[in-house]
């Protein structure tokens, strides 16, 4: 099994939550589910990706050639793929993944989460996607989607819906379901 990890890049951000994304590659590795991330360096991405070598995981990155233009690539995957857009990087992480796990993250993180949605909307995937709102970090954006619910925004019998979990250890669990039932 793949699990794609849409994650924040920064180096600004609490400790917490790099402690949070090193365990879950660490859990990762340990299962036997590959990781596939963005293929760069700095802040959770390089976190969950040190925690999955950590543990001997495979490690699969996708990165464009603009951030290894910004000197970002990563050395810690076992496999890297290069692509030539931020475009092509999400359709790649799409098809390498069997589900996807969202950690805390920026701009960057609610794009790839949003573009997992609305494919899985349209019925271009059924692949399941795991939101960790740690700390309530995803709090308002769980109200925002609540909003766009009851004002009609989205369909009342959505075909894809994301899955919010409060902890990682919930995320875990979820995740260990899914690889067992694989």
């Amino acid at each position: 099994m793949k699990v794609c990890v849409f994650c924040s890049s920064s180096n600004n951000i609490p400790e917490k939550y790099k402690q949070s994304a090193y365990r879950f590659g660490q859990f990762l590795a340990n299962e036997g589910i590959t990781l596939v991330y963005g293929g760069a360096t700095g802040g959770l991405m390089d976190a969950v990706a040190q925690g999955a070598k950590a543990g001997d995981g495979e490690i699969i990155g996708v990165i464009p050639d603009i951030i290894i233009k910004m000197n970002r690539l990563s050395h810690l995957p076992t496999q890297q793929i290069i692509v030539s857009t931020m475009s092509e990087r999400k359709m790649r992480l799409k098809q390498e993944a069997d589900a996807f796990v969202v950690l805390p993250g920026g701009y960057g993180t609610l794009d790839e989460m949003f573009d997992v949605i609305a494919s899985g909307n349209v019925g271009e995937h059924r692949k399941p996607l795991i939101c960790v709102n740690e700390d309530g970090f995803y709090r308002q954006l769980l109200g925002q989607i609540a909003t766009m619910r009851t004002e009609c925004f989205t369909p009342k019998n959505e075909n894809y819906k994301p899955v919010f979990v409060a902890t990682l250890e919930e995320c875990m669990k979820q995740i260990r379901i899914l690889h067992t039932n694989k």
